[in-house]
């Protein structure tokens, strides 16, 4: 632990040394930290106050860095119900005792019963939702804010074309089989939830399907890989323009989640399109920031993308150019290149 910035003078000869009770204390704590070893220590702690060390209810705790993705954007991870999901947490503090519930993102209402915390996995609600993780210990409570766990209905309740009364239509998966995947699940979107941020740059309106249904909830694939690239790219672009201070970048999303229902009807949209599985975007970005999307931007775009993959080669998707202009980024796998 780094010293005080102003030690005290030295006791006089004969006294009792009047710190010796605190180092005590301040040690057991760094032996407690220390056992859990799932948690990372990160610089970001050492700056909070160190009020909070000696207080018998509650640690500190905050998502630690690698939990924001590759980009360290990225706010949102995604589970199904009631499985095991990866939240790696720092704590600062004595972990004795804690417990962890989920409450709802939008009325912060308890999930499930709380369950013992004894490591870097925890168990997603029952239900599907939006919702962040609470430690409990001593009557008390506290919200581990900055990242969202989306619970997704599962694939298997969508009966036919339809899931909970919203169209989303077939996959092939389900007409002909054989190799053909599907989404695992789909986010279930209310009108309390739509504005959600999923990462700096993106929110969940930016995934739903552009379709005339007026229906609630509705629901959306989405893919936590595909959020990590689009945001690579961004801080690339940022890269590329140079200058000491941040840039400030504005992400249209022209077309995020298709259901495959409504893919049918979009003009030149691929039968099998990425955008039915969550792992597409159709973006337009003022990269060169002189106020207007143009051709350079997209030019700007392409090898932001270029060099995002080469970085991140388990990102490599495809990458196609449109008139309007606007770029089409995914995640497929496979390294795919087109323009229409």
């Amino acid at each position: 632990m780094p010293a005080a910035d102003n030690p005290s003078p030295a006791p006089s000869r004969g006294a009792p040394a009047p710190r010796a009770g605190l180092a005590t204390v301040m040690v057991f704590v760094a032996a407690a930290v220390g056992v859990l070893q799932f948690w990372r220590p990160a610089h970001s702690l050492e700056t909070r106050p160190f009020a909070r060390l000696n207080a018998v209810a509650m640690p500190d705790a905050a998502p630690s860095a690698n939990a924001f993705g590759r980009s360290g954007a990225v706010k949102v991870r995604f589970a199904l119900p009631g499985s095991r999901v990866e939240y790696p947490l720092e704590l600062r503090g004595s972990p004795d005792s804690l417990r962890y519930v989920w409450v709802g993102v939008d009325d912060s209402l308890p999930a499930d019963s709380a369950l013992p915390l004894g490591g870097a996995e925890v168990v997603a609600p029952s239900r599907a939702g939006f919702y962040r993780l609470a430690l409990e210990r001593a009557g008390q409570r506290e919200v581990v804010d900055g990242l969202t766990l989306a619970v997704l209905v599962p694939f298997k309740e969508k009966v036919g074309a339809m899931l909970n009364g919203y169209r989303i239509g077939t996959y092939l998966a389900e007409r002909i089989g054989g190799s053909h995947a599907h989404p695992e699940g789909f986010v279930e979107v209310t009108p309390e939830t739509v504005d959600l941020p999923l990462s700096t740059h993106l929110r969940l309106a930016d995934f739903v399907t552009h379709d005339d249904q007026d229906v609630w909830p509705r629901y959306a694939a989405l893919n936590g890989q595909l959020l990590d690239k689009l945001e690579l790219v961004i801080a690339e672009l940022g890269r590329a323009r140079g200058g000491s201070a941040p840039v400030e970048f504005t992400v249209q999303v022209h077309s995020g989640f298709r259901a495959p229902a409504h893919n049918r009807t979009v003009r030149k949209a691929a039968k099998d399109s990425r955008h039915q599985y969550g792992d597409a975007a159709d973006v337009a970005i003022d990269a060169n920031g002189d106020g207007r999307i143009s051709r350079a931007d997209v030019r700007l775009i392409v090898r932001a993308v270029e060099a995002v993959e080469r970085t991140h080669p388990e990102l490599v998707g495809g990458l196609g150019l449109y008139r309007e202009p606007y770029v089409h980024i995914d995640t497929r796998g496979t390294r795919a290149r087109w323009k229409a």
